[in-house]
């Protein structure tokens, strides 16, 4: 059994970094979906708040940095991954970043079209996990205002795959929510620690 600690959108903050890492003292593997710096500025510092890793870790970049900018700034002991899957910890994460659809934030914003997001994501055949920034359109994706912002490809992906879960964020008015797709268990993650077991 895989001990797994999972976040999203950290965007910076210290306060939930150090109770993210304090708890992953006790994990096996440590996923990030996404968004841990602000706008494109101070990813540097964001990484910082995470180093060193105590356990491996996965990462995705959310739609506040781009895959090259997390690839440079990630810490030792971190795979950073967008449209590609690795093993880690015995489990195989298959992970896709940026905001899917396309977000109304302009152009500082790493986002991707439902057809870009489907290309990367048909990429992935099997896997334990699949790690997104942005939540399946249906489950846990509604704003403030009851809009449903999720992605069709992400949906249509883990019905595909089926894998065992399935963790994303990026929509903060649902962090904390969860629901399924088949047998597969989403979570909206939010920037504090999330426990599961694989």
């Amino acid at each position: 059994m895989t001990r797994i600690l999972a976040f999203s959108d950290l965007h910076a903050d210290r306060h939930a970094a150090a109770a993210i890492m304090a708890a992953a003292r006790d994990a096996d593997l440590l996923l990030g979906a996404g968004d841990f710096c602000n706008m494109r500025r101070g990813l540097a510092e964001a990484m910082a708040l995470l180093s060193p890793l105590p356990c491996p870790a996965v990462l995705v970049p959310g739609n506040a940095e781009s895959l090259e900018e997390l690839a440079a700034a990630a810490p030792p002991g971190a795979t950073v991954l967008h449209g590609t899957a690795a093993t880690v910890a015995g489990l195989t994460v298959f992970g896709l970043g940026h905001g899917v659809p396309l977000t109304p934030f302009g152009p500082w914003s790493c986002d991707l079209t439902e057809a870009e997001a489907a290309a990367l994501l048909d990429r992935c055949r099997a896997a334990d996990i699949l790690l997104t920034h942005s939540p399946p359109r249906g489950i846990a994706d509604r704003t403030s205002r009851g809009a449903s912002v999720g992605s069709t490809a992400i949906r249509d992906a883990i019905a595909r795959i089926r894998p065992r879960l399935a963790l994303c964020g990026h929509i903060h008015d649902s962090w904390g929510e969860e629901g399924r797709i088949g047998p597969t268990r989403v979570v909206n993650l939010g920037p504090r620690p999330n426990w599961f077991d694989a």
